[in-house]
């Protein structure tokens, strides 16, 4: 059977302060994780968090996200990341040595990137790293928007829903946090994992749809 995200509401008793972490939308108290809003309880690593039923993207550190450059100073780049405030990314947090005045031989306007929320402040103050693993510019593809609360849903557990969409389409398919998604592939392919993705998103809390997105994939139409 199916797995469906649970609905947490304020006070609510979320987890095992032994077994996880609190996240956002959380606190401990008594050894217990409860929850301080309405929402979806998405378990991430060893953390419990609390998504908005609606909302924009709320970053929190070790996000893995998709940002697309929206300005450019001589020592970082404001990051467009799909939330309230813009991101900066400084020189000191990309895989390559840039020399003072020469990001925009790097990093253009309008380039697509996929990094990792390295820092949010009291301040709303968004840092981002490049620096990791993985981390780098996408070239090519192109890439969708969804709503954030839906990203969980659009993975699947243990990656199962997006390993599927990945094996019928042959597409490369990275999901943002941040509810962008970037796919690169032949035109059906993209096309068939844009409308699989979509009906993910316009279904997520109903029954039975891994079934229904995986009728949809093998249909060759």
């Amino acid at each position: 059977m199916e797995e469906q995200p649970k609905i947490a509401i304020p006070s609510m008793v979320v987890g095992d302060a032994k077994r996880f972490r609190p996240g956002r939308g959380t606190f401990e108290k008594g050894g217990k994780i409860y929850s301080t809003r309405l929402g979806l309880i998405n378990k991430q690593a060893n953390f419990i968090n609390i998504v908005p039923l609606s909302g924009v993207y709320d970053p929190i550190p070790g996000d893995t996200i998709i940002g697309i450059i929206e300005d450019i100073s001589p020592t970082n780049w404001l990051v467009n990341i799909n939330a309230p405030y813009p991101a900066v990314l400084h020189v000191n947090e990309v895989p390559w040595h840039v020399e003072l005045g020469e990001t925009s031989k790097y990093l253009k306007y309008a380039d697509a990137i996929l990094a990792k929320i390295l820092l949010v402040d009291e301040t709303k103050k968004i840092i981002l790293t490049m620096k990791e693993r993985g981390l780098h510019k996408l070239n090519g593809g192109q890439i969708i928007e969804i709503q954030p609360i839906k990203v969980p849903r659009v993975i699947g557990k243990k990656g199962t829903m997006i390993s599927m969409i990945k094996k019928y389409t042959g597409c490369r398919i990275i999901v943002g946090q941040n509810g962008r998604i970037w796919i690169d592939g032949n035109t059906d392919g993209v096309e068939k994992a844009t409308r699989a993705i979509r009906k993910i998103e316009a279904e997520a809390h109903t029954k039975g749809l891994t079934i229904r997105i995986e009728k949809l994939l093998k249909n060759r139409r």
